[in-house]
This record gives C-alpha cells, sequence and structure tokens, in this order.
C-alpha cells in the first residue's frame, strides 16, 4: 500500500482468484446460498413459461377455434405469476440476509486486522484510506452478493433455458440467431476490459477523496489559521476532478455498449422475421412457434443489456475487494510470538541494551542506547526535540520494533513477551491527550467495568480532576463529543491522568504530562505524581528540569546517543550538559517569573 493521500492504481489481483476469495465468505451459509440458488432457478424456469403459453395458445386452441381452452391457459399463467411472485420473495429475503452476514464477518474482520497493525503502518496510511476500506469498500462488496452476482446467476439461467426453448422450437431458426454471436462476445469483452479500469481508478479516487476530507476537517483550526482554504480547496477539486473524468469515462462505455446491445437484438429479430416469415409462407413453421421464437429472443437479450448495470456493480466490488484483501493481506509488522513467555506480573524491572532504532531504513533515531531500571525506580529523560525521548517510550511500549540490541522487562526480551500482556501493566500519559466519544467515567476505566463510581471518584480526587468534573451538568455521566473538544486542553490531560492511574501499573510513564496544565494546576499534581510514582517503575519527560527534582535517576539524550546517565546528583557535581540546562532554565525563570495566579 502505498503512503500518503494517493492511492496505488496498479492491478495486483486476477480476476478469478480474487473472485474465488469473495465467495469463500459464503461458506458459512453455503445452506441457504444453496436454497437461494434453487429458488432462483425455479423463478427463471417460471419466466419461460409465458412465450410457451403464448405459442400453446395461438397454435393449439386460436388457429383451429377451440376458444375455450383459453380460459385454462389464462389460469395457469396467473398460478405461474403467483407462483414465481412467492419463490422471488424468498429468493431476495435469503440473499439479503446472506449478504448484511457477510458484511457483518468481513468488516469485522478488517477491524480486528487493522488493530494489529503497528504504528509504522499507520503512519504510512491516512486514517481516510482504513475508513474507505472498512465502510464504503465492504458496502459495495455487500451490493455485489445481493444484486450483482446472485442476479448474474438468474441471467445465467434465464439465457440457457432460453437458448434450450430456442433449439426446442426451431434449431434453424436458433442457428440463424447465432450468427450475431461473435459479435455481441467481442463487443461484451471490450466493454468488460474498458470499464473494468475506469471503475477500479474511480474507487481509487473515492479513497483519496475520503482521505483528503478527513485530513481538511481534523485540521480545520490550522487551514482557517494560515489562510489555506483556497489551497485545499484546490486540493480537493483536483481529485474530485479525476474521479469526475472517471466517471464519465465509465459512462461513456455504457452510451456504446448499450446501445449495441439494441442493435443486436434488432438484427437478431430482423433475421428471425425474414427467415422465419419465409417459413412461415411455406407452411414449414406454425405462427405459434414464430410469435413465441420472437418473445423469446427478446428475453434472451434482456438479461444481456441488464449485464452492463451487473457488470459495473461486480467490478466494483472487485477494485474494492482488491483494497480489501491487500489491507488483510498486509501482515502483522509486530507479532506475538508463537510461544510467549507467561506474564502474570511484572515487577518493573528494565534494561536497554546497545539498542539501535530507525523510523526509516538507516536513518537511525536511537544510537546503540544502554541504560536500565530496578523495580520502583523512576528516571527522568532529557534532551533536545529530536533527541530520541519519545522513540524510548515508543521501543519500551513496543509500538514499533527496534533493529538491533534488547529491549527486557525483569530480564524477558520484549520480543519474548505478549505485547498485550506487557502493556497490561504499563501506563502512558502523553502531551496529545485522545478522548472517545463517551461518557467521562467510560473514558477512566476503559471496559474495565469492575472500577466502580467511588473507585473512578478516588483516582479523579488523586489527580484534582474530580473538582472540575463535578462541576459539569451530567458529571461523571458527562457525554464528551469527538476527542473531548468541549472540554479544554488541562481538562483533557487531567482525564488521561486518571485514566492511566485507574488501572494501577507497575510501570508509569509520563510523557510532557504536565505541559497543558498551568502552573497552579502542576504543582498540585506534582504532588499527586511523587506519591503515585512510590512503588512503582517511572520515566518522565519533562522540558521543565525543574519539575524533576525526586527522580532516582537522568538519562542525558543528544541526536540519539546517551550523552550521560546517573544519578541526579552525580549529573550535577559533574558539571556536564544536564547541568548546564538546569542552570540556563533557572537562569530564564528568574528572568521571566510566572505570574501569580
Amino acid at each position: 500500500m502505498t503512503g500518503g493521500t494517493k492511492e496505488n492504481l496498479e492491478n495486483k489481483y486476477y480476476d478469478w482468484p480474487l473472485f474465488k476469495r469473495i465467495l469463500g465468505y459464503l461458506r458459512p451459509y453455503r445452506f441457504r446460498v444453496a436454497v437461494s440458488l434453487l429458488l432462483l432457478l425455479a423463478v427463471s424456469m417460471l419466466a419461460l413459461a409465458g412465450p410457451y403459453l403464448t405459442k400453446v395458445a395461438i397454435d393449439d386452441y386460436i388457429r383451429v377455434g377451440h376458444y375455450e381452452g383459453l380460459d385454462q391457459i389464462a389460469l395457469i399463467y396467473i398460478a405461474v405469476l403467483a407462483i414465481s411472485f412467492v419463490f422471488q420473495f424468498l429468493q431476495y429475503t435469503t440473499m439479503q440476509y446472506i449478504g448484511q452476514r457477510v458484511m457483518f464477518d468481513l468488516r469485522t474482520q478488517v477491524f480486528a486486522h487493522l488493530h494489529k497493525m503497528s504504528f509504522q503502518f499507520f503512519d504510512r496510511n491516512p486514517i481516510g484510506k482504513m475508513m474507505t476500506r472498512t465502510v464504503n469498500d465492504v458496502e459495495v462488496l455487500n451490493e455485489m452478493l445481493t444484486s450483482g452476482l446472485i442476479l448474474v446467476f438468474s441471467d445465467l439461467f434465464t439465457l440457457v433455458g432460453i437458448f434450450l426453448m430456442l433449439a426446442w422450437l426451431d434449431w434453424r431458426l436458433m442457428l440463424m440467431v447465432c450468427a450475431i454471436f461473435p459479435f455481441l462476445y467481442l463487443a461484451t469483452q471490450a466493454y468488460r476490459v474498458r470499464a473494468r479500469d475506469a471503475l477500479r481508478k474511480n474507487r481509487a479516487h473515492i479513497t483519496t477523496l475520503n482521505s483528503t476530507l478527513e485530513e481538511n476537517l481534523s485540521g480545520m483550526t490550522t487551514v482557517q489559521l494560515f489562510n489555506q482554504e483556497n489551497a485545499q480547496y484546490q486540493k480537493f477539486a483536483e481529485t474530485n476532478r479525476d474521479k469526475l473524468k472517471e466517471d464519465l469515462r465509465s459512462l461513456h462505455y455504457n452510451s456504446i455498449y448499450l446501445p449495441s446491445i439494441d442493435v443486436f437484438s434488432a438484427i437478431g429479430i430482423g433475421l428471425v422475421i425474414w427467415y422465419g416469415g419465409g417459413r412461415l409462407v411455406q407452411g414449414e413453421v406454425l405462427l405459434g412457434v414464430l410469435v413465441a421464437f420472437l418473445m423469446y429472443l427478446q428475453k434472451f437479450f434482456e438479461p444481456i443489456r441488464d449485464m452492463a448495470e451487473k457488470f459495473n456493480i461486480i467490478q466494483t466490488a472487485m477494485a474494492s475487494s482488491e483494497r480489501i484483501f491487500e489491507l488483510l493481506d498486509t501482515p502483522e509488522e509486530l507479532p506475538n510470538p508463537e510461544r510467549p513467555q507467561a506474564v502474570s506480573r511484572i515487577a518493573g524491572n528494565i534494561e536497554f541494551e546497545n539498542v539501535w532504532f530507525a523510523y526509516n531504513k538507516d536513518d537511525y533515531v536511537l544510537k546503540d542506547v544502554s541504560f536500565s531500571l530496578k523495580e520502583g525506580e523512576s528516571l527522568a529523560i532529557v534532551g533536545a526535540t529530536g533527541s530520541g525521548k519519545s522513540t524510548i517510550i515508543n521501543t519500551l511500549l513496543r509500538f514499533y520494533d527496534i533493529q538491533k540490541g534488547r529491549i527486557s522487562i525483569d530480564g524477558v526480551s520484549l520480543k519474548e513477551m505478549n505485547k498485550q500482556d506487557v502493556r497490561r501493566h504499563m501506563a502512558l500519559v502523553q502531551q496529545d491527550v485522545f478522548l472517545f466519544s463517551r461518557n467521562i467515567i467510560d473514558n477512566i476505566r476503559l471496559g474495565n467495568t469492575s472500577l466502580g463510581l467511588e473507585e473512578v471518584e478516588s483516582v479523579a480526587q488523586s489527580v484534582h480532576s474530580h473538582h472540575f468534573i463535578n462541576n459539569l451538568p451530567f458529571k461523571y455521566e458527562q457525554e464528551l463529543i469527538e476527542r473531548g473538544s468541549s472540554l479544554s486542553m488541562g481538562q483533557r490531560q487531567l482525564l488521561s491522568f486518571a485514566r492511566a492511574l485507574a488501572f494501577d501499573p507497575r510501570i508509569l510513564i509520563l510523557d510532557e504530562a504536565t505541559s497543558n496544565v498551568d502552573t497552579e494546576t502542576e504543582r498540585q499534581i506534582q504532588t499527586a505524581i511523587q506519591e503515585l510514582m512510590k512503588g512503582r517503575t517511572s520515566i518522565v519527560i519533562a522540558h521543565r528540569l525543574s519539575t524533576l527534582k525526586t527522580v532516582d535517576k537522568v538519562l542525558v539524550l543528544k541526536q540519539g546517543k546517551v550523552q550521560e546517565f546517573g544519578t541526579r546528583k552525580e549529573l550535577l557535581r559533574n558539571k556536564g550538559i544536564y547541568y548546564d540546562l538546569l542552570k540556563l532554565q533557572m537562569e530564564l525563570s528568574e528572568r521571566n517569573p510566572s505570574p501569580r495566579p
């Protein structure tokens, strides 16, 4: 899959393997599919009764003057229509049920697979693209299974039935009609190739449109702040024009193919009238046979004409399924080991041994990083922006896999442990807080229903978030809108503290966790943090070094390399980089003291 918002337009699957894989999702419902096909076959055969009854009425009753038998033919015709209605109703409801179940299964599979993907996968693929895969593309597959594929079977049954009826009525007339079949095949083949390409590219442009729209709506503040409305409009309009181009190209092919079917139909009917009419005059064929033959011939071209619409549905679904299966075939980049080490409890001993890591090949962000923490110790990571502080956190949580070296917890390598088991004993509070569109209590406990309201309130009080929550109209039941945008940044960060501490982690990680709260609130939180860090292994990243007075050890990074590591007193005594940074911040603080609230 390609990165960015541009979609890959290259073919990667052949029709039959792809089609076979789609049909594999029908396997759990094969009994219902069989019933639906039998009903469809019955409906198709009943549809052939009308012309034959017309032939009987003309040749056996009207031609010989036996008009009293026409009542019986009419009753049979009405009975055929009634039975056909019942069968169609049963077939439609059965197939719609199957389509909905397949759509549910596939969408669930895609959603589950996305949750196995690493952060690197989402670095390369925009969110709008994944939304298109999970929602739009799966919906198209459902349309194919319920409206496209099943009706193709109906058309095939009808075509075969009509062909047999034509051969049975008069094989000479049937051979006359066969003369136009090679031209019909060539026209259909030319349409199929060109329409497939247009429809496939159309689906790609829809993905790009969704990605662009999602990016713009998420960054609307930035777009308006920097007066980028026109530039973003031009970008969206360009993609929209590309989609319009493919839509018009598809319509152009339809406008050629559909009238060509009418031309072939007219030629076939003309040949039958010319050849069959001559034989009728010579007494070689009955009038009822000729009329039934013409009626069957009209029915024969109806499913071929409808093939264009069904082909569009199927090819659109094939283009969508290419992208769905491309996603499902993307391997999990950070798989759990086949036999992971059992983790029932983590003490909190952390060790980095000669760790090298790069987000992009050979562009290393961490270079030969080594340090260790014992259970219950606290570590401050210090360094300039881009020095690798957050990357250490990302590799410790195994959001990314390192290229060289070893990271271990309690002496066991991260790669030998189940990711979920490890993360269950860790808590991360980030600068950029993500809140779900749920109420506050659910955002704090995140599905852990064993935590009651009293426990959640206790956690909230310890990080000073209870006060503002209690002032909300519905308190802990207050519903939050997308990303918690109805709260201030400081309030969202306080909630993230409560969320992290609600799970009583063995390893606590604070990544610029107090950057979005005011000075007075930060002072209140710092006291609570010191208490909560006791007995836990803690890692703290903060630009304000004055907040790191109580940590046990300090790690100083510069351009991905460890420059200093030791206790705070040792580093101050050595008067190295950490000493200089602390001295510089103290001087700046004295020049620009924070205003009192």
